[in-house]
């Protein structure tokens, strides 16, 4: 799969040295010229409204003799001067505590004629300034728009609203209380529309309303998204996925804190998603796995039936869950991809490595039907690292992740079911360091990286894991058999203390458990919620 990489560009409302035409002699007053960012990526992260409106401004626009004006804290004033400014083609501004960089905005755009919606003051200043009354009949005088009708917005509704608006027909936003009539003395000259920035696209967090307005008055698409990560929004990796190699713009001041967005925008345009969507794991779903050996009933459910069998009962065994959880439910295999193994083998490592070949018609086919694969290595006395490079094409599929066994790691005088076996966190951290590059570098989804652990001595370390990379969910599995009062135990002590970043997962034993939870009991005892919960 081919990776991208985007470039970053970071344009701020104060930013300097951002000029346009100063004399206006490149047209006549309504002239209206867009450009798309020269980058692929362009990062509008003010905290500031204003600043937020400048920036937007800056990224779309290279001039407008007109421009649109509200105070940024008068919400009619600036729901309404939304619906003029994409109306008529053109930037709104909000005017904050320093009105210096909305000064420089409209120098830098050559804006002869500035329509001041709603309770704001502007002087003039060398251009001609049309204040009106956040009122529909007023803007329409001022503008010679004829508005399609009103729209009332809800209180937290104003970015969907403005996101939504379109030039033609165009709808007058307004609040709970819209003012009415108005004199309004004069009107704006006509707007020249230039043709739309089809090929630009806004991923939003919503503070910035005056920005969106910008953006769709550009004919920009906007995606409101309610995180910074670009993978975790089913709509923005679909919008991305259209969008024939866009030109994004991040705007909201969360973006300036999202570590990697340039690689999380372009594995969010690949338009991959994994099984029950998007392409970040948790929150988002439910995973309930078949754990076990292709062909082997020893060894797991999974082994129990064919191929087809084995999908069918991983559907059935994750079904009643959907009556119990509200967060969609995803059926899996967890593959035992490398088997700890009594004898040493031709080298000499304890443990049996089945073949991609073998394993390669089961993961295909899991994917097909809708279900995560997990691959599981028993290593014995080799290392994970070594182990899992020899699924390297496997795990290039964006639905399937690695789990690594402890418990069947042993040192070079070891041998398996004489002790149990540990891995110390440097081990582990090499996996997490190999398994996020390759994701990365692949633009592939989010991947689950499970630790097997039912004693605290099996993960020496694990405090200082790192979880730093977005690549991958890190989790513990609480894999212990028994009765149900010491696993809720081993799960309470496994807990304690552990990083807030740690995904959780829990393991019913058919046989072994005395007695097995029901999917009901597992939601109703295990507290918190497991996001994995594997059947053996």
């Amino acid at each position: 799969m081919r990776s991208r990489t985007l470039p970053l560009v970071l344009t701020a409302g104060l930013l300097a040295g951002c000029t346009g035409t100063d004399d206006g002699s490149e047209g006549d007053d309504a002239t209206v010229t867009l450009s798309a960012p020269g980058e692929q990526l362009t990062l509008v992260a003010d905290a500031d409204p204003a600043a937020a409106s400048v920036g937007t401004s800056r990224a779309l626009f290279e001039r407008s003799g007109v421009a649109v004006v509200a105070d940024a804290d008068d919400r009619a004033g600036t729901l309404l001067g939304s619906s003029a400014a994409v109306g008529l083609g053109v930037p709104l501004l909000v005017v904050g505590s320093d009105a210096e960089p909305l000064t420089a905005e409209l120098e830098r755009l050559g804006a002869t004629h500035v329509l001041a919606v709603g309770e704001v003051e502007l002087t003039s200043e060398g251009r001609e300034v049309l204040a009106v009354p956040a009122s529909a009949e007023a803007v329409e005088q001022a503008t010679g728009l004829e508005f399609a009708g009103g729209e009332e917005v809800p209180a937290d509704g104003d970015a969907s609203a403005v996101a939504g608006l379109t030039g033609d027909p165009v709808v007058a936003l307004r609040g709970e209380e819209p003012a009415s009539g108005g004199s309004v003395d004069g009107s704006l000259p006509p707007v020249e529309r230039a043709d739309p920035l089809e090929d630009v696209l806004v991923l939003a967090t919503g503070e910035s309303v005056a920005g969106i307005a910008t953006a769709r008055a550009a004919g920009a698409q906007v995606v409101l998204t309610d995180t910074t990560d670009p993978r975790a929004s089913a709509d923005a990796v679909t919008a991305l996925e259209e969008a024939p190699d866009p030109s994004v713009v991040a705007l909201g001041a969360g973006f300036a804190t999202e570590e990697g967005l340039d690689w999380k925008t372009a594995t969010a345009a690949t338009g991959e998603q994994l099984p029950g969507g998007g392409q970040t794991l948790f929150p988002g779903r439910l995973i309930v796995a078949l754990y076990g050996h292709p062909g082997t009933s020893s060894l797991g459910l999974l082994g129990e039936q064919d191929l087809a069998g084995a999908i069918t009962r991983a559907q059935e065994v994750a079904a009643p869950y959907e009556e119990v959880v509200e967060t969609p439910v995803v059926p899996a295999f967890e593959v035992i991809a490398t088997v700890a193994s009594s004898s040493a083998g031709e080298d000499g490592d304890y443990s049996y490595e089945a073949p991609v070949e073998q394993l390669r018609p089961w993961v295909e086919a899991a994917g097909e039907a809708g279900l995560y694969v997990v691959l599981d290595l028993q290593p014995g006395r080799t290392d994970f690292l070594t182990q899992a490079k020899r699924y390297q094409e496997l795990l290039e599929l964006p639905h399937v992740g690695l789990a690594l066994d402890p418990e069947w790691r042993l040192r070079s005088d070891q041998v398996h079911l004489t002790e149990i076996g540990q891995v110390g966190v440097d081990e582990v951290d090499q996996v997490i360091t190999w398994l996020a590059d390759l994701t990365q570098e692949n633009s592939l989804p989010q991947k689950l990286l499970v630790l097997h652990q039912f004693q605290l001595r099996m993960l020496p370390g694990r405090e200082s894991v790192d979880l730093s990379r977005d690549e991958l969910a890190v989790m513990i599995h609480a894999d212990g058999q028994g009765a149900p009062g010491d696993k809720l135990a081993t799960w309470a002590a496994l807990r304690a203390g552990a990083q807030p970043e740690l995904a959780w997962g829990w393991k019913n034993f058919i046989d072994e458990d005395l007695p097995m939870l029901s999917p009901a009991e597992t939601i109703a005892r295990v507290s918190p919620t497991p996001q994995l919960i594997s059947y053996q």
